[in-house]
């Protein structure tokens, strides 16, 4: 088992309570190799140094429907919902996950405005890292254009994935409209997407995958896997013809870059909601429901060689 931040604590500080300790990352006392870390989940390694200070942020609410998963004076990660918008669209202003740290950042001391770095679909639940300054979001996002932010995620897809590992390699269109699809290969204006996967479990119906992004275009891992006849369960607008958790079964669940302030490696993990792990494993009784047809040979069977390179 991976050693955690929960349990260094508990090992450094055995006379205190699991409420207090709590209370420590709640209010910004913890601190790992110098950044402060909210999440008792936060993997640690041995030479991990662990530390116990003042507090660092003051304690104001943050909306519950938002998990605070690390704050500094630089950036904050954040675990956001599924049915929650990153940004506000013509049709939803409030309801935002930037609306609810924008309340939060309000209320400390200078107050603060979070500023954007990238995005999560409104159906895609997972970590979001945002800035607290400008050179901090240039910073963030001159990692994500040069690819090297790690975006790790879990996606239950429909269907039985022959291949155990793969890259998808394809060109998308976004229209105006947002509307995202295959494009041909020398169609102006589409974009190479690239998303890599390896299969972690076949149920009955569906394959569990964990997905990383080559690329970080528009609704790229449900566009592609969606081409590839593997739609992402609960996707209705790509295909999907099951929806049994009421929403879409794609979870960010890693996130990975270099501190825009200290030079860090930072990482962050978020496991993907246990309901997760009840998707597919048997038909239920007289369900109609049934994966795609022939969706078990398409990934790394019908595809052309050239558009799925396997891991070795």
């Amino acid at each position: 088992m991976t050693p955690t931040l929960a349990g260094r604590l508990k090992e450094l500080f055995p006379e205190a309570s699991g409420v207090s300790r709590k209370s420590w990352l709640a209010h910004g006392r913890v601190t790992v190799n110098g950044q402060v870390f909210r999440d008792g989940r936060t993997a640690i390694a041995p030479g991990d140094r662990v530390a116990l200070g003042k507090a660092t942020v003051a304690r104001v609410a943050l909306s519950p429907v938002l998990g605070l998963v690390h704050e500094d004076e630089h950036l904050l990660v954040i675990e956001k919902p599924a049915d929650l918008l990153t940004i506000a669209t013509e049709s939803e202003r409030q309801h935002t996950a930037y609306r609810m740290v924008w309340s939060y950042l309000a209320e400390t001391h200078p107050p603060t405005r979070p500023l954007v770095v990238h995005r999560l679909d409104r159906q895609t639940s997972g970590l979001l890292v945002l800035a607290k300054s400008t050179a901090a979001k240039r910073h963030l996002q001159a990692q994500f254009a040069a690819r090297s932010v790690i975006r790790g995620y879990t996606a239950v897809v429909e269907g039985r994935v022959t291949a155990d590992a793969g890259t998808l390699e394809d060109k998308i269109f976004q229209s105006r409209s947002l509307h995202v699809r295959p494009a041909g290969r020398q169609e102006a204006g589409a974009k190479i997407a690239i998303t890599r996967y390896r299969v972690r479990e076949r149920r009955a119906t569906v394959t569990l995958l964990d997905v990383t992004l080559g690329t970080g275009r528009r609704h790229q891992i449900r566009v592609q896997l969606a081409a590839a006849g593997h739609p992402v369960v609960g996707d209705r607008a790509y295909g999907a013809t099951t929806d049994p958790l009421k929403r879409l079964c794609l979870h960010a669940t890693t996130l990975g870059f270099i501190h825009p302030e200290t030079g860090a490696r930072m990482r962050f993990e978020s496991p993907a909601p246990a309901a997760f792990s009840r998707v597919g494993r048997r038909a239920a009784p007289g369900s109609d429901a049934k994966p795609p047809a022939a969706a078990s040979a398409r990934i790394g069977r019908d595809r052309a060689p050239a558009r799925i390179k396997r891991h070795r």
